[in-house]
């Protein structure tokens, strides 16, 4: 048995242990064994990284842009030139393909931090004016101060550069906690991006729910941003309430895909199942709820079976897998019981079983004749499992699209053009692809509306979601 590997919270610059001496076990979903050790961390460790982050901050703030952009191009560059690295930690933190991991993630990771970099420099308020007679008005957009962040176990690299890139971009200082079940990527990040950066710029802290919990409680954050579950949001809103903390919330989804009778059937059946399956459908923008057209329907189910039977889950060293494992046995539990749980209408056309002996693995699902106020068309379930709903004409199709508390992500697939942008004006989400699902761009917003939350992940938008804004006005006249 392989030693076990020893990860640190990262504060002040410095790799450091729980000041208690607690730990806990990260296990490696593929093979469903303990692999690593991590600081199981307590409120005196937040506070101390928090007042190290507060400290950093009153020289961090007085950096330009440039020399932010220049530490943030650096950055990039050292989590490039070690993409063998970072692919395989993150691996092994979450049981995804290593040539997958390696090809559709390590990339953007390092685009989405250039992208930061150069915004950094384009931050701006309004033109200044004389808006009173004698005075000449302008407005300053400053930094927060300390940011707190708290990331999700689905792509926890990739989530911890969305969260720290435009928090340090814009002039803030940082404490971030990473789920518990995949610390490993965010502390090696922490520790490369420490090679750069200020001591006490960007700290880590390792640890549970309550760990999360002390950090977004502490008075220190101005704003505390999260990845996570619509549970989790709520719990962070109430907490940051009481200190009037600001909070950026990046929720749940329950995307639907509304396929029209005259769309291409096979491009569409390639595509949906290319998104729903990737990630083994742990994203909350997956293809996964599917609204077919009346005519097409059933072939649309036969195709999506079909392109089900070809999709491969297996161990990360396999180059032939779509995606790998659940990331814990929780959620394997959970995704197991949805299926379990169907009622007698909806018809299993494929899978709906666990996947080997070990690990977290679950076959690619297809489920039809779903209702829509059924549990798995109204939750969440955050696995490999497609359901296609029949819908009778545009209208319904896009009431039940928007007829579920989500509002993250959604994806019209159809030849006609004035339909398709019909639906994009009418469907309440963040975002609506049309005739494609999934990609995501550096230039682009990231958010959603209703319980997926508030506030942009990537953009410009996203990096004004860290700063506050200042009116200066100056008497002219004296």
């Amino acid at each position: 048995m392989a030693e076990l590997q020893t990860l640190t919270n990262l504060v002040a610059g410095k790799a450091a242990g729980a000041l208690s001496g607690a730990t806990y076990d990260v296990v490696n979903p593929a093979t469903g064994e303990v692999y690593a050790q991590a600081p199981m961390s307590g409120p005196e460790d937040v506070d101390q990284a928090m007042t190290a982050a507060a400290t950093a901050f009153e020289s961090w703030r007085d950096t330009t842009p440039a020399e932010r952009q220049r530490m943030l191009l650096k950055i990039a560059d050292a989590l490039e030139t070690r993409a063998d690295e970072f692919t395989k930690v993150e691996s092994d933190n979450t049981g995804k393909p290593l040539a997958l991991t390696a090809a559709e993630e390590l990339p953007p990771c390092v685009d989405q931090l250039r992208f930061f970099a150069g915004a950094a420099r384009l931050l701006e308020g309004r033109s200044a004016g004389e808006y009173l007679a004698g005075h000449t008005s302008y407005v300053r957009r400053e930094p927060i101060g300390v940011v707190g962040q708290v990331t999700p176990w689905n792509y926890p690299l990739m989530m911890a550069i969305w969260k720290i890139a435009p928090a340090l971009a814009a002039g803030n200082t940082v404490v971030l906690k990473p789920s518990d079940t995949t610390p490993a990527s965010t502390v090696l990040l922490a520790e490369l991006c420490n090679e750069f950066l200020p001591p006490g710029v960007f700290n880590v802290v390792c640890g549970d729910r309550d760990t999360g919990r002390a950090l977004v409680e502490h008075d220190i954050p101005q704003l505390v941003a999260i990845t996570g579950s619509v549970r989790a949001g709520m719990e962070v809103a109430t907490s940051a309430a009481r200190g009037l903390k600001r909070t950026h919330l990046e929720l749940g989804g329950k995307a639907p895909v509304v396929v029209f009778d005259d769309a291409d059937l096979e491009a569409a059946a390639e595509a949906i199942a290319g998104a729903g399956y990737f990630n083994a459908g742990q994203d909350c923008t997956a293809a996964t709820r599917v609204l077919a057209g009346p005519r097409i329907h059933d072939d649309f189910v036969a195709a999506l079976t079909e392109q089900a039977t070809v999709t491969k889950t297996g161990m990360p060293d396999d180059e032939e897998v779509a995606y790998g494992a659940l990331n814990n046995a929780d959620q394997l539990r959970r995704v197991s019981g949805f299926v379990d749980r169907l009622p007698d209408h909806a018809s299993l056309r494929t899978g709906g079983s666990v996947v080997g002996d070990r690990g977290y693995f679950y076959a690619p699902t297809v489920v039809s004749g779903l209702r829509q106020t059924d549990e798995a068309i109204q939750d969440e379930i955050f696995g490999p499992v497609i359901t296609v709903q029949r819908f009778t004409d545009e209208d319904e199709a896009l009431r039940w699209a928007n007829g579920v508390e989500y509002g993250l992500a959604s994806s019209v697939f159809t030849r006609d053009h004035g339909r398709a942008m019909r639906m994009a004006r009418r469907l309440d989400f963040g975002c609506v692809w049309i005739n494609t699902h999934i990609p995501i761009v550096a230039e682009m917003p990231h958010g959603g509306f209703k319980r997926s939350g508030h506030g942009k992940d990537l953009s410009v938008y996203g990096l004004e979601d860290y700063t506050r804004i200042k009116h200066v006005m100056s008497n002219i006249e004296v």
